[in-house]
């Protein structure tokens, strides 16, 4: 059966985006970019009296009405807080969403920055003072409608969809599944007494910008009720003493605002799989979508899945049990092997 608003959404044109701004209470001034988005639908839009402000259309059936308002909640909670994040418009109807034709969309500031591609040794401790305080406001509420970070959300679900829509050659299969139930079971070993707080959830680089003030987090869609180290591991690097000097770095600044225990390390590893099965579940379940086969064309492909089931088996190999490593544990030189950009096929 056809979700309701997607024909209109996958149709979206520049008409149909410039009628929702004005619906909104704004005059146009008919300049409107398509930006680099696949999950949502999210245009640069000029106004009539100058300026130009961003408006987000939300994939139908994605999030539910409850759930985009627990982000904005969250977005102006961590506002207040002097938190550098974007948060939405407040409309004149005094909510931050509106629905057009069966798809719910928001309007937000335009903010400029520039992309970071590098993290120096003072922006490190900067950072790591932000994130925790994140965390902070993270920690001060719960989330009732946002899903938490757990095996049967990232892990299970994903696994099954991929195993029941046949994504998986059946000659990798069982290597893949095994692979898979190792992962799940760390996660639930090492997660075991970690607090859940909400947190931002997909927190990497390509997820912050550099604006005129100072860094600034973006894109709080994916936030999660899930363990703080989530909101590390993707921006740190590991593998060598330079990372861990690096991590020592932020986590300096982490620590003066909140408290971060290092066993929660062993999180990493496992995290890095259910990223691995839950990324892959997510471009098979949009694949009817054109702009997906575009953006990722080797998906799909046995290579693809030769790749992706090594590296998992690879993986796991250096998961933590019980606080210590497993005994085939990869040396040194195979874990930088692995980089961001093994686990963000959009950073390539």
């Amino acid at each position: 059966m056809e979700t309701p608003g997607l024909e209109f959404y996958n149709r979206l044109n520049i008409d149909s985006v410039l009628a929702a701004v004005e619906d909104a209470g704004y005059s146009v001034s008919g300049h409107c970019l398509a930006l680099n988005s696949l999950e949502n639908r999210v245009y640069d839009v000029g106004l009539e009296e100058g300026g130009h402000l961003i408006v987000k259309f939300y994939r139908p059936a994605r999030w539910s009405l409850d759930q985009i308002l627990e982000e904005h909640s969250f977005l102006t909670e961590l506002s207040e807080a002097e938190i550098p994040v974007i948060a939405p418009i407040k409309l004149r109807e005094g909510t931050t969403i509106r629905e057009t034709k069966g798809i719910y969309y928001t309007l937000w500031p335009a903010q400029r920055g520039r992309l970071v591609e590098e993290l120096d040794e003072a922006s490190l401790t900067v950072l790591g003072r932000l994130v925790a305080r994140i965390h902070n406001v993270g920690a001060a509420a719960p989330a009732k409608h946002r899903i938490a970070l757990t095996v049967r959300n990232f892990g299970e679900e994903p696994l099954r969809f991929l195993v029941e829509k046949n994504f998986l050659p059946s000659s990798l299969r069982n290597r893949y599944e095994t692979a898979a139930h190792k992962v799940f079971q760390s996660f639930q070993e090492n997660a075991k007494n970690v607090p859940f707080h909400r947190i931002h959830g997909d927190c990497h680089k390509g997820n912050l910008i550099r604006t005129e003030d100072g860094f600034c987090f973006i894109d709080f869609d994916d936030f999660v009720t899930g363990p703080a180290i989530q909101d590390l591991w993707m921006l740190l690097p590991f593998g060598d003493s330079r990372s861990d000097y690096e991590r020592e770095l932020f986590l300096s600044g982490y620590r003066e605002f909140r408290d971060f225990s290092d066993s929660w390390f062993h999180l990493v590893e496992p995290l890095r799989g259910l990223r691995y099965i839950h990324y892959s579940a997510w471009i098979a379940k949009r694949w009817e979508d054109p702009s997906f086969p575009n953006a990722f064309p080797h998906f799909g492909s046995d290579e693809y899945w030769e790749r992706e089931t090594t590296d998992l088996e690879r993986l796991t190999s250096g998961l933590v049990r019980d606080g210590r490593l497993t005994e085939e544990a990869p040396s040194l030189a195979e874990v930088q092997e692995l980089t961001n950009k093994d686990f963000f096929w959009d950073l390539e």
